[in-house]
C-alpha cells in the first residue's frame, strides 16, 4: 500500500518523512517502512520469510498520501470488470483498499473481485491523483471534496522546519547585523515554507492568507493619512497636552497615553505611534520631563488597544477566523485595555523617572 522513508538528515529535532506508492521499479531501503494489507496469517508468513520487523501502533498517517471514496455509476464501463483488469492502478496510481457492497465489506482477494454498480470503492493515493479522479465522471462519483480534504491534513512531518524557518525569519527582524529588512525576511520566510514543502503547493500558500484582513488594513492607511494631512489628530493631541502641560508630568504622561489609545482605536497602531511620538517628545521637553517615560506610553498604548478589530494586524486577523463582532473587542478590551492604562501610568514613571 505504502513505503515511508525517512531522510537522510532526519534526527531528534528534524524528522522528514516520505510517502510514496510503491511501483514495480520501487527500490526498498534498510529502514524503510511499508505497510502491506491482506489476511492477517499471510501477512505474517510474508513478514517471516522476508525478515521484516513487524512495528506495533502504526497507523496510517496522511502527508503526502491520502484516501477516498469512489461510487461506480450504473453507466460505468467497469461493471463485471475484475478490479485487477480496471487500470486504476495502472492510469490513476491509486490502490483500492476496499469494497463496500450493499452491507458487506470486502477487503481481502480484491483482485480477482468483480466490481458492480453501487459498489463503494476504498482508494488510497496521492491527493494529487485523487483529486483527478474526480474529473472521471463517467464511471463513477468521488464523495466528498479531495481538495479540501487535502488542505485540511496537517503535515506535522514539517513542524520542525517551519520552527526553524520561523526562529530565522525572527533573527533576522532582531539583529542589526543581519542587513535584511524586515518585509524582505518575512518574504524569505514566506519562499522557504513553500520550497521546504510546509505547504503542498504555492495555491495553497495563497489560501492561507486572509484577503479579508488584508484589504482592511490597506484600507485604514489612507484613512490614517487623511486625518494626519488634514491636521484632525494633531489638533486633537496637541490641544490635549497644552491643557495638561500646567499640572504634574504624570497627568500629562496620563493624557499622551489616553490620546494614543483613542486614536488607535480608529487608526492603525504603526501610524498613530509615528504621529504621536513626536508630540510625546515635545511635551516632554516643554516641561523639562525626561522623554524615555512619554515614549513608552505611546508605544504602549499603541500596540495594547484591544477594543478595536481595526486597531492592530493581529486583532483582524482572528475577527474572522474567531467569527467576533465589533462589540465582542468592546466587552473584552475595554475592561483589559482600561487596567493596563492605570497599570503602566505608575509604572513607568518608577522605571522612567520624569524629573
Amino acid at each position: 500500500m505504502e513505503i515511508r522513508r525517512k531522510a537522510a538528515r532526519s534526527g531528534r529535532f528534524i524528522r522528514n518523512v516520505k510517502q510514496s506508492m510503491p511501483m514495480p521499479d520501487s527500490i526498498l531501503q534498510t529502514e524503510d517502512v511499508i505497510y502491506i494489507t491482506g489476511d492477517n496469517e499471510h501477512m505474517d508468513f510474508f513478514a517471516a520469510e522476508m525478515k521484516l520487523e513487524q512495528l506495533d501502533n502504526t497507523g496510517i498517517d496522511f502527508y503526502d498520501l491520502g484516501i477516498a471514496e469512489l461510487v461506480l455509476m450504473p453507466t460505468s464501463q467497469l461493471n463485471g470488470t475484475k478490479l485487477k483488469n480496471s487500470g486504476l492502478r495502472e492510469h490513476f496510481n491509486i490502490n483500492v483498499l476496499g469494497i463496500r457492497r450493499s452491507h458487506d465489506y470486502i477487503l481481502n482477494d480484491l483482485s480477482e473481485e468483480r466490481l458492480h454498480a453501487g459498489d463503494v470503492l476504498l482508494v488510497q493515493g496521492s491527493w494529487t491523483n485523487i483529486g483527478q479522479l474526480a474529473n472521471e465522471n463517467d464511471d463513477w462519483v468521488v464523495l466528498g471534496q479531495p481538495k479540501e480534504q487535502a488542505q485540511k491534513v496537517i503535515l506535522t512531518n514539517k513542524a520542525p522546519i517551519a520552527g526553524a524557518i520561523m526562529l530565522l525569519m525572527v533573527a533576522m527582524m532582531m539583529f542589526d547585523f543581519i542587513p535584511i529588512a524586515p518585509v524582505t525576511a518575512v518574504i524569505i520566510a514566506g519562499l522557504l515554507m513553500v520550497l521546504t514543502g510546509c505547504f503542498r503547493n504555492v495555491e495553497a500558500a495563497y489560501k492561507t492568507i486572509n484577503w479579508e484582513s488584508v484589504v482592511l488594513i490597506a484600507a485604514m492607511m489612507p484613512m490614517s493619512t487623511a486625518l494626519e494631512k488634514t491636521g484632525v489628530s494633531a489638533e486633537i493631541s496637541h490641544t490635549l497636552v497644552n491643557s495638561l502641560g500646567s499640572m504634574s508630568p504624570i497627568v500629562l504622561l496620563a493624557g499622551i497615553y489616553l490620546t494614543t489609545t483613542i486614536l488607535t482605536m480608529f487608526i492603525s497602531n504603526t501610524a498613530t505611534a509615528v504621529l504621536m511620538a513626536p508630540i510625546a517628545l515635545s511635551a516632554a521637553k516643554e516641561i523639562g520631563a525626561s522623554p524615555y517615560a512619554f515614549l513608552f506610553a505611546v508605544t504602549i498604548a499603541a500596540s495594547m488597544c484591544f477594543m478595536s478589530p481595526f486597531s492592530t494586524p493581529p486583532n483582524a486577523l482572528v475577527m474572522r477566523a474567531g467569527q467576533y463582532t465589533f462589540m465582542d473587542y468592546v466587552k473584552v478590551g475595554f475592561p483589559l485595555q482600561l487596567i493596563i492604562g492605570i497599570v503602566m501610568i505608575f509604572l513607568l514613571p518608577l522605571f522612567f523617572p520624569l524629573g
